[in-house]
């Protein structure tokens, strides 16, 4: 008897199983349902929460993974998929579908390394940035889209060139080795950025991402920054120019670890098209201007890459299930390359956290900054670094520290304030000197992600 109901038990959960993880299109209201039936069965470690609406009026939602939903825990990353920026381009969207739901089922249970997973890193999907270019796309469906028809907002907009132009700052306002980190927005900014991107500005401004991926069809690569050229000669949509960020080698290791958990993008042919390893620069493979990733690097603490998954932007169902096998891997396994490197907190003489630290790496030109908890987090490749940390009023610190492939490695801070000297007293005439405080010591302004500095 106990056998017979252990083979019914076990059946009906694979009935569970396979009617959760249909492989269909989601239009919006499909999409919603879906999101909000993996947090029904998932309550305790997920939450839904909506960035802002589209030029439509659509929800933009986002489900959130963590063992403490809506509380950013400190020491622990946050991380960001997001999907159907491109409304046409729709393999991401049903992917991080797929996804969400694989997670929720795989924690229930009891796999480990979901588990490990969820308690250690804050996950958030969203999978659709675009769903009303989705929904024009959509109804063409899978036969008869055309290849730019629902690829922009409801405002005619591409929103992967829809972002701030930070690069251009970069290599032109001063010298061309000027900043590249924590670049100030312009004053008219939220005037020339469509509703998406806004919210997602805003989102990415409020939330100490630390690694991301944006999800897009039309090739099979995995593309890296920069994907802006620095040499504006070259303004043809396919001129070849690789622009590397200080973090290039770091960025290739993200990339191929994605490729090579990949069913076939680590072959390098694929669409007809050869990128070797499946990876690529981004300004190598063509020039982006006010592209999504670039904005996340330059703006951010957040190391983002764009994947581009499918030949067919909008591939058939039929499709959508060995898609899924052939991402399923990679895309836990990105989430995990959250966990390396450095991370700490910075904090004060009496153990209180400093927000807006600046984190240095002795070697590689890009900084970040901690949270507002005083927490950090440095993405680095294995080996030894000097990485000093400093804050306005206070002294910086510098410390040696090896990293190994596994896991991150401990490095806290604590900052003394600094002092501010006085001149010795002098008396003339039976009476005291003016004391004038020598000027105070100066140290790089840190400042909370996105303000300049």
């Amino acid at each position: 008897m106990a056998g017979w109901l252990r083979s019914l038990l076990g059946a009906l959960l694979l009935l569970e199983v396979a009617a959760a993880l249909s492989f269909l299109h989601h239009r919006y209201e499909e999409m919603v349902q879906a999101l909000f039936h993996v947090q029904s069965q998932c309550p305790y470690v997920t939450r839904i929460y909506s960035i802002g609406r589209s030029v439509e009026g659509r929800h933009l939602y986002v489900l959130e993974f963590s063992d403490y939903p809506g509380i950013h825990e400190p020491l622990e990353p946050e991380f960001k998929y997001v999907g159907n920026m491109h409304g046409n381009e729709v393999l991401g969207r049903e992917l991080l579908l797929q996804l969400s739901e694989f997670l929720c089922e795989e924690y229930r249970r009891g796999n480990e390394r979901i588990t490990r997973l969820i308690h250690d890193t804050r996950i958030h999907i969203m999978p659709s940035m675009n769903p009303d270019g989705y929904e024009v796309a959509a109804k063409q469906g899978p036969d008869s889209n055309g290849y730019l028809t629902g690829r922009n907002n409801a405002n005619g907009v591409d929103l992967n060139r829809n972002f701030p132009d930070l690069n251009t700052f970069m290599y032109y306002s001063g010298e061309i080795s000027g900043p590249n980190h924590h670049i100030p927005l312009p004053d008219n900014w939220k005037s020339q950025v469509e509703p998406e991107t806004l919210a997602v500005i805003q989102w990415i401004s409020s939330y100490n991402f630390v690694l991301s991926a944006n999800l897009h069809g039309g090739a099979v690569v995995a593309n890296y920054p920069y994907d802006k050229s620095q040499d504006q000669r070259f303004r043809s949509h396919r001129r070849t120019v690789n622009t590397p960020t200080p973090d290039d080698k770091l960025f290739q290791k993200l990339a191929k670890t994605y490729s090579y958990a990949h069913g076939w993008m680590h072959r390098g042919w694929n669409c007809g098209d050869y990128f070797a390893d499946g990876i690529t620069n981004g300004a190598s493979w063509y020039s982006l201007s006010k592209g999504m990733q670039d904005f996340n690097y330059l703006y951010t603490n957040c190391f983002e890459i764009t994947l581009e998954l499918s030949c067919n932007k909008f591939p058939p169902e039929e499709d959508l299930e060995r898609q899924w096998m052939a991402n399923r891997e990679a895309l836990v396994a990105f989430i995990e390359e959250v966990h390396q490197g450095i991370k700490g907190m910075v904090s004060d003489e009496n153990n209180n956290g400093i927000a807006g630290a600046v984190i240095s790496v002795q070697g590689i030109s890009h900084d970040v900054t901690s949270g507002d908890m005083g927490d950090y987090f440095r993405l680095l490749l294995p080996g030894t670094y000097t990485v000093t940390a400093s804050a306005e009023g206070y002294q910086p610190q510098t410390v040696t520290t090896t990293v190994g492939p596994a896991a991150p490695s401990l490095v806290h801070f604590q900052l003394k304030q600094d002092v501010v000297r006085k001149p010795p007293e002098r008396k003339a005439s039976g009476t005291r000197a003016n004391n004038k405080a020598l000027p105070k010591k100066v140290v790089p302004r840190a400042t909370r992600r996105g303000t300049q500095r």
